[in-house]
Formats: structure tokens, C-alpha cells, sequence
């Protein structure tokens, strides 16, 4: 199979034949909200209803097509509908769909194949069916290892939507205490290095990463009763709005670490399995966390994800009954393992840092040449830009960036947004083609919306 089968269909893209969203769409989505309640920001800003997708494209059930630069929110990052990985689920979906955590021939080769492409040492898995479901898993684990009980993560970091991976996250939404009225106890946040808005600054104004490290061994001594199971991050914000920290950030932080006798706890649910042009987005810094989560591109949009712990620490998992009743199933099994054979036949991995590396080149320029494009931030396919009202300021122009957003929605752009930070994460198939017809489409609309908003 060439790894150039999206191609065809991406032909044309995009395509609009309605106004948008279609009268089609616009019924759908009334009458699914009649029962779904909760829908994220995006579903609100653009109400559109797909039926299909194939590669880098997306179809509406107005037939409109949209070019995706979404990957199904961080998702579908080999594709929607990659043959092979949709072959391998039907094969089992057709064999054999669950069995609890027997051992399945899909199964041990999917273990041995995640020993391979991890890092040596991270090899003690156990395998779930959500992102929330792992995180909460790992919490559990950094527990046992240590027998501590205290956690500590970063300001604006995401982890999951239930009660242990809430506490590690902001808890505020609004005036609804779903999450509250209090964090549970144990659980501490501390500010992260963010670059372009740091908290801890040198004498002439960069990021002072030091400084982070400095407050988090003096928080550590008078904040917490001393007694911290694991420092908890995502190595690069995504709900946040695709946030790296700088390059020395997490080897002093692993370093203070390993000082305290705290693991280090990597959630790689967004991050991981390629999006950033690494089997782990903490390849970057050559730092091998104790624990990391996996999910999203780990199955290509099946539901399937892990939790890894380093080999020294795998009788922790036995203590903690890990297992799940979907976890491993044949299915998901076979959807990880055909992702990641993708992702070594097609060399995913060198085009993510080839056309990621020109995505940021582009962004660069669009920042040079628009008044509210504050910031531009990202390592391969996971990508942000800042819109702000003033430069100087920084201050954030949230009305901007949800404008923006629906205005590139309307001309065929399916993507994700943050509020000021607009967020892109496309399928790591997409070739420099189809990254300029997106930021084509994205710089048409920052341009109007400025014009809107008299700073043109």
C-alpha cells in the first residue's frame, strides 16, 4: 500500500457547496442536543455534522468537504480511516472482541512492540480505554511505588475529566462546583515555564528557568508535608494552547526530582506516539520519566491507551489491581499495533520534523506580518499561535481568536479552539501542500478579522 493513498481524496479539498453549516448539519445537531448535553467549544462556535473522513479529509453530511487540521482533536493522527489500521480492527472485530486481560496473540505483539519504540527501561504496561482512565491509573501506581500520597502539577495542564486527573488540573468552570468547591488534599499546583508569559524572569526580561526549579524545592519544603508521590506535566500544553517550556525545563526538573525521591510522571496522552516527531514528546530532552501515560494517536482513534512505568518499579502495578474490562482488548490491540507499524513504514516520524519544522518557518512569518499574532509556538505537528491585542501588552484578544476560528471553519478548515491560542494538530501524513493551503486559510482570516477590528 503507498503511503500516499489519502492523496486522491484530498484532491479538491477544500470544498464548499453550502453555506456553512449546511441546513443538514444544522438539523443534525439539533436534534443531537436534544440528549447530549456538555459539547465542547468547538461543536458551539461551528455546529457541523460529518459522515465521513478519509486521510486529511473530512466530509459533512451537506457533502461540504474540509480539509483537517484537527486530526479529530489530536486523534485520527495517521489518518480518519487508515487501511491498514482499519483492516486490523476489522479482522478482530470479526475474531475475537474481548476476553478481559488474557494473553492474545495480538496483544503480545503489540507489547513487544512498544518495548522496541520506548524508551529502554519503560516497559511495564497496562492497557485502558481512555485517556482519564490511565492518568488515574498512574496516580495510583506513583502511590504505590513510593508509598507517598502527594502530587504536584502545573498551572493550565490538562490530565482528564475525573476526580484524581481533575485535581491535578484547574478546577474552576464557572460558578458549577462539579469538581469542588475544593481540590482534594495532597494535591498542589505550581506555575509552569511558559516563554512568552514567564512568571520568573532574568534581569533582562527572557524566562529564567532556574528560578521555576528554585520555587518548586522551596514550595516543596513549605507547601507540601513533604511527602510527594510524583511531579505531574504534560511535556507540552494542549488544552493550554500547545506550550512548550524552554529546553533546559524538564532535564533540571527530573534532576530536582530525583533529588526529592519524586517520580516523574509524563502524561503523553496528547503528546506521545509521534505527534511531535518523537515515539515521546520527552525524547526531546532525553529524559526518561518512572511513569508515562499514552493515549489519542496511540490507536488512531480507536479507543485505546496505557499506562508505562519503568521496569524497576513494575511490581507497583500488581499491587494496584490495574486491569479494566476493555483495556487490551483484540481490538484495540491490533489498531496500536497497526499505528505504530505505520508510523515506521511510512516514516511518520521524519515527515512530522521535515513539515513541522516548515510549519514554523511559515508561522514565523505570518507573526511578522499581523499586528495580533503575539506568539507562535510548536515541535512538529503540534501547533500554536497567540493573538493578542497589543504586542507590548500581550494582552490576551480571546474575541479574535474565536472569529478567527469560525471564519476558517466557514472556508474549510475543521480544526480546534483555545480561546486567544489557536491550536493545530493535522494528521502527521500531511505533506507541505496541504500545511501551506491551511495556513493559507488561517492567515485569510486573521487578515479579516483585523480588518474587522481596525487594526488594517
Amino acid at each position: 500500500m503507498s503511503k500516499d493513498w489519502w492523496k486522491k481524496e484530498a484532491n479538491g479539498i477544500p470544498q464548499i457547496i453550502t453555506e456553512l453549516p449546511g441546513s443538514k448539519s444544522k438539523k443534525m445537531h439539533d436534534n443531537t442536543s436534544k440528549y447530549v448535553r456538555g459539547l465542547s467549544s468547538q461543536v458551539k462556535l461551528f455546529p457541523v455534522a460529518f459522515k465521513e473522513g478519509s486521510g486529511i479529509t473530512l466530509t459533512d453530511v451537506d457533502n461540504n468537504r474540509y480539509l483537517d487540521f484537527s486530526s479529530g482533536i489530536y486523534v485520527a493522527s495517521l489518518g480518519h480511516c487508515h487501511p491498514k489500521i482499519s483492516e486490523a480492527i476489522s479482522k478482530w472485530a470479526n475474531k475475537l472482541m474481548n476476553c478481559h486481560d488474557f494473553a492474545t496473540p495480538v496483544k503480545e505483539k503489540l507489547l513487544e512492540k512498544m518495548s522496541d519504540v520506548l524508551p529502554k527501561g519503560l516497559n511495564s504496561i497496562q492497557l485502558y480505554s481512555d485517556g482519564t482512565t490511565a492518568v488515574e491509573a498512574g496516580i495510583r501506581a506513583a502511590r504505590a511505588i513510593g508509598n507517598k500520597h502527594e502530587f504536584i502539577s502545573c498551572y493550565r495542564d490538562f490530565h482528564g475529566k475525573t476526580m484524581g486527573a481533575v485535581n491535578l488540573a484547574q478546577m474552576i468552570r464557572g460558578d458549577v462546583f462539579s469538581y469542588g468547591p475544593t481540590r482534594s488534599a495532597g494535591y498542589y499546583m505550581v506555575p509552569r515555564p511558559d516563554p512568552y508569559r514567564p512568571v520568573f524572569k532574568k534581569p533582562d526580561g527572557t524566562i529564567d528557568t532556574d528560578a521555576y526549579i528554585d520555587f518548586y524545592r522551596q514550595f516543596i519544603q513549605e507547601a507540601t508535608v513533604g511527602n510527594v508521590a510524583a511531579f505531574v506535566l504534560e511535556p507540552a500544553q494542549g488544552w493550554g494552547g500547545s506550550i512548550f517550556p524552554p529546553e533546559d525545563f524538564f532535564p533540571k526538573l527530573q534532576q530536582l526530582c530525583s533529588e526529592k525521591g519524586i517520580l516523574f510522571f509524563a502524561d503523553e496522552v496528547l503528546t506521545g506516539m509521534g505527534r511531535t516527531g518523537e515515539w515521546l514528546c520527552m525524547n526531546h530532552w532525553d529524559v526518561v520519566p518512572d511513569i508515562v501515560t499514552l493515549g489519542k494517536s496511540f490507536g488512531n482513534g480507536f479507543p485505546v491507551t496505557a499506562m508505562v512505568v519503568k521496569e524497576e518499579h513494575a511490581d507497583a502495578i500488581d499491587r494496584i489491581s490495574a486491569s479494566s474490562s476493555y483495556g487490551g482488548n483484540p481490538m484495540a490491540c491490533a489498531a496500536a499495533l497497526a499505528s505504530i507499524e505505520v508510523i515506521e513504514e511510512e516514516n511518520i516520524l521524519e515527515n512530522v520534523r521535515e513539515v513541522g519544522s516548515y510549519f514554523m518557518q511559515r508561522m514565523k512569518k505570518m507573526k511578522e506580518n499581523h499586528p495580533i499574532i503575539g506568539d507562535v509556538k510548536g515541535k512538529g505537528f503540534l501547533l500554536g499561535m497567540e493573538l493578542v491585542k497589543d504586542k507590548t501588552t500581550k494582552e490576551p484578544f480571546d474575541e479574535a481568536g474565536k472569529l478567527v476560528y469560525q471564519k476558517a471553519f466557514a472556508k474549510g478548515l475543521a480544526w480546534i479552539p483555545a480561546g486567544h491560542i489557536l491550536r493545530m494538530s493535522p494528521p502527521l501524513i500531511m505533506d507541505k501542500k496541504y500545511a501551506d493551503m491551511g495556513l493559507d486559510i488561517i492567515e485569510e482570516s486573521i487578515t479579516e478579522v483585523e480588518k474587522e477590528f481596525g487594526y488594517r
